[in-house]
Parts: C-alpha cells; sequence; structure tokens
C-alpha cells in the first residue's frame, strides 16, 4: 500500500515514531562547494514537514557547521514536533586530534556544539559516527548514558561500525543498564547489499532500527550514467571531482555490474510509470529491517521526485528481478547456513516459519 510521511514508523526498540523517509540535511549550505542555499534548504524543510515528516539527519560538522545552523533556525517555532539526529566522531578543528574519535572528550564538546548550532537544549538522537577502533566501547556507551541522563540526548545509535561491535555494546548496555542503541544508520542499496550479510540481521536481532544512506547508490540508480562515464579523464579522484558524477566514476561507482542493476531499475521504472529513482527507493524503504531511507535533496525538483518513492508499489516479480540482478555472495558461514543440507540436519523435513 502507498505510504505518507506521517505513516510514522518506530525507531528500533524505542517507542519513537518517525517518517519512513529521512530528509538528509548535508545538503543544507553551500560550504563543501555544492548544496542548497539558505533560500532553496528553508523550502526543502517547509515542503518535507507540510507533507508530515518529521525526521532529519545531520551532523556537527556537516558543510561546516551550517548544515545545523539552517535546520536550529528552521525549526525554531515547532521543535517539540521534529526529530532531530545528529553525530559526532568527526573531527571538528584540524590539528587538534581530540576534536575527532569516538571518546568522551570529543563526544561532550561534539555535542555541546550541536546544542549550540541547532539551537535546542537537546538532541533527539545521536549517533557515534564513524567507528575509531580505539575507544574502550565501556567509556562510549557510559558517555552516552550520562548525556540521556542528562536530558542533552534522547536516545542513541551507531554509524559505519562493524556488527561485532555494534551487538557487543548493545549486550553490554543491556547487562549494565545503560541506555540501548535504537538505530544503526549504514549505506545500504541495490548497489550495496553487503550489509545483509551481518550488519542488518543483527540490528534486527538486537533492536536498532536500519536508517539506510546513500540508497541511490551514489545517484548510479537514477539512470544519468552510461557505460561512457566508466573511464573518467583523469588519473586520480581529486582531478575528476569538478562535480558529483565525475567523482563517482573516478571512485569506482560506476561498474558493468552497478550499470547492470541500473538498467533493471530502469525497466521497472518504465513498466511502473516512475522514475528510476522511486524504484530504487522504493525497493530499500520496504527491505526487511529497513526504518527508513535519507533522501538527499538539493532542489525542490529532486525532493519531489524522492517523496514519490512512497506511491510506487512493486509487484513481486519486480521485486524478484530487482533482488537478482543486485545479489551478493553472503560467505560463510550463511551460505552454509542457508543450504537445504544444513536445513535438513537440523530440522529434517519440517517446515518451521520464523515470524521474527
Amino acid at each position: 500500500m502507498p505510504l505518507t510521511l506521517d505513516t510514522y514508523r518506530l525507531l528500533g526498540r524505542s517507542g519513537l515514531r518517525v517518517s519512513p523517509l529521512a530528509l538528509g540535511a548535508a545538503t543544507f549550505g553551500n560550504d563543501w562547494g555544492w548544496g542548497a542555499e539558505r533560500e532553496e534548504a528553508r523550502k526543502l524543510f517547509d515542503r518535507y514537514t507540510e507533507l508530515g515528516g518529521n525526521f532529519f539527519d545531520t551532523a556537527s560538522t556537516y558543510t561546516n557547521g551550517s548544515s545545523e545552523r539552517l535546520l536550529g533556525e528552521f525549526t525554531r517555532t515547532n521543535r517539540p514536533k521534529m526529530v532531530l539526529a545528529t553525530k559526532y566522531s568527526t573531527l571538528r578543528q584540524p590539528g587538534d586530534p581530540n576534536s575527532g574519535g569516538a571518546h568522551r572528550k570529543s563526544m561532550l564538546a561534539s555535542v555541546e556544539a550541536s546544542l549550540r548550532q541547532l539551537n535546542t537544549d537537546y538532541i533527539d538522537l545521536l549517533y557515534l559516527n564513524v567507528w575509531d577502533f580505539r575507544t574502550p566501547v565501556e567509556e562510549i556507551l557510559r558517555g552516552l548514558d550520562d548525556l540521556v541522563r542528562q536530558g542533552k540526548v534522547l536516545y542513541v545509535g551507531i554509524s559505519s561500525a562493524p556488527a561485532w561491535q555494534v551487538s557487543r555494546m548493545q549486550a553490554i548496555a543491556d547487562l549494565r543498564g545503560w541506555s540501548p542503541l535504537v538505530a544503526l544508520e549504514m549505506e545500504y542499496s541495490l548497489i550495496d547489499r553487503t550489509g545483509e550479510r551481518d550488519l542488518i540481521p543483527m540490528a534486527r536481532e538486537m533492536g536498532l532500527g536500519v536508517v539506510s544512506f546513500s540508497p541511490l547508490g551514489g545517484g548510479v540508480l537514477t539512470g544519468k550514467y552510461s557505460r561512457e562515464d566508466q573511464n573518467p579523464v583523469g588519473p586520480v579522484a581529486g582531478e575528476t571531482a569538478s562535480n558529483r558524477k565525475n567523482l563517482n566514476a573516478a571512485l569506482g561507482w560506476v561498474t558493468d555490474r552497478n550499470l547492470a542493476i541500473a538498467d533493471v531499475v530502469k525497466e521497472v521504472a518504465s513498466e511502473l510509470g516512475h522514475t528510476p529513482a522511486q524504484v530504487a527507493l522504493a525497493w530499500n524503504l520496504h527491505s526487511p529491517g529497513v526504518t527508513a531511507p535519507i533522501i538527499g535533496a538539493r532542489t525542490i525538483a529532486q525532493l519531489e521526485d524522492n517523496l514519490g518513492a512512497l506511491q510506487v508499489d512493486l509487484a513481486p516479480s519486480q521485486l524478484a528481478r530487482l533482488d537478482e540482478v543486485s545479489a551478493i555472495d553472503l560467505g560463510n558461514p550463511h551460505g552454509l547456513l542457508a543450504s537445504d543440507h544444513i536445513r535438513t540436519v537440523t530440522t529434517g523435513d519440517m517446515k518451521i516459519e520464523n515470524r521474527r
């Protein structure tokens, strides 16, 4: 059935209601040489919220702080209705090693900066943005729990971290009575389904709602790339980054496999009378375990196109085609455990339905 932005979903094991599409605010501000100026960003915010959208994704360092500052300005009169998710751990001050990382000093300083920039006294959802492989998990969890107890943060989540570390953290939080992780932000699209090996099953088992970024595979799934884009001029990404299209090609997004996936997306889109971007988002939106894909728009036209994904009704046969062309090798032990042989030796011929 068609969805709307006010068809709210519960985020992980929490009772927090969020829209099924989150609006990414990394495009708010053009400090990085691309993005939406203030007036256009305001239009994006107004259109999203007037349709019932309430879930915003940003970070303390996005567009050098402009993203949070603009969100703080736009939510000044309706802050209680909005769910603002921000992140910490990326370097805020070059030359200061403690201005980044997962540790407590970085965490507290980043949260205080976000509170000022967002013009608010609390953050709805705080993510650890990037796993640093250095900070003890107990330090991270206790710091996050302290922020929740102080009322500066309501819920906590994690992004770009190994599945085994996330599950370990969740177990420790549960055992010690600390604030549990309720959200996992991760890259997930028809282009990159590697999260299906461990991250998504872990999130479903441990009570984390998946919030997916890059659901359009760096733009490849919009259909704007061709085979000619596979060989960008210039030997390194920095020399081909005059625009996002050249950068994605230089970074290796434009491959035969990815273009083949995009071709099937275009075929399905043509059958349904929708755009390829809408079909790719709809697949993501209805994937098991996914709470909300993050859409990132620089113009109203892009936003309206992305929101059209809520109206896409994919037939089982179309889903099967999309799944088949984008399928990945799950590797060990997943492939073995899913085999008919293992099912036979563990359950015989009995049919056992898993409702989880």
